[in-house]
């Protein structure tokens, strides 16, 4: 018997105050739980972005997003809030122009007709690095997501 292991995010929209929200994903599962509260269940290998924004009392405090890989039982992972257990993180930007440039990165993924969630991790953490230096990161290409797909299914 296999015991199956299920990353858990909780998404929060609370008005003026708190607005933690998934911003492309493909759960197994979705749960409302209240008004304010969903959470949604990943099962291992599923990549998502967890879109994080806060207001202080002056103004914004946190505003950040943050593109993940749930993992397998036994393998590691850092400790997100609103993310339980975990999971690997595969870019993690602060600050509206740095979360700006990265939600462009993603909206132009989906302009070629493929789904974030499917892309390869690897260039997400390549946008990562580029943004941490504020450096231009190269756009995905087709032909590097047909390469992912081929890769990922040699590996399976």
């Amino acid at each position: 018997m296999t015991t199956r292991r299920y990353t858990s995010v909780l998404a929060v929209f609370e008005h003026d105050r708190i607005n933690v929200r998934l911003r492309f994903a493909r759960p197994v599962r979705e749960r409302r739980l209240d008004r304010r509260r969903r959470l949604a269940l990943f099962g291992p290998d599923s990549t998502f972005a967890l879109l994080r924004w806060e207001r202080g009392p002056y103004g914004t405090a946190i505003s950040h997003i943050t593109i993940m890989r749930t993992v397998a039982p036994g393998e590691v992972c850092c400790v997100w809030p609103y993310v339980h257990p975990g999971a690997e993180t595969l870019l993690f930007v602060s600050g509206w122009h740095k979360v700006e440039r990265a939600l462009q990165a993603i909206d132009a993924v989906e302009a070629l007709g493929v789904d974030p969630s499917d892309a390869a991790p690897d260039y997400w953490q390549h946008v990562h690095n580029r943004l941490w230096i504020r450096q231009p990161y190269h756009a995905y290409s087709v032909a590097q997501h047909r390469a992912w797909l081929r890769r990922r299914e040699l590996l399976s």
